[in-house]
């Protein structure tokens, strides 16, 4: 009997390599067309509405409401300075407090609050043939 645990083929085989020998250099399979690059998506900056979450359009402009729910878009709600947890509900250092924080202001500190997105649409194919083509690339 054997004095090895496994009885599989390689396992502990006595034509191995020693452990401080350089491995064979792997040979990378690649398709005859080139590496596959994987489709990444696209990112953009939107700026939405801080009640209703509705994309809008920049710049801002100073009487600008929003379209879905009426609300003031340069108002401290709408605002990259405004947080909760500061002294005026503004991390910029301002000397009054501004109330209510949903209603137009004339803030010359006030810049949009934009997010970046990521691109998850696609554009449509024109066709059923072509959308059936795109299937298989």
């Amino acid at each position: 009997m054997s004095d090895r645990k496994y009885r599989q083929r390689g396992y502990q085989d006595d034509d191995r390599r020693a452990p401080t020998a350089p491995k064979p250099a792997q040979q990378k399979h690649e398709r005859p067309e080139g590496p596959r690059t994987p489709n990444l998506m696209g990112y953009r900056e939107v700026f939405r509405c801080a009640r209703c979450g509705n994309l809008l359009a920049l710049p801002v402009a100073a009487d600008g409401r929003c379209k879905r729910c009426g609300v003031d878009l340069h108002a401290c709600i709408q605002c990259v300075s405004f947080d909760a947890g500061q002294r005026f509900e503004c991390a910029q250092p301002i000397k009054a407090r501004i109330s209510p924080k949903d209603t137009r202001n004339s803030c010359a500190l006030f810049a949009p609050r934009t997010t970046i997105e990521r691109e998850t649409g696609s554009t449509a194919p024109t066709d059923a043939r072509q959308a059936f083509d795109d299937l298989f690339k």
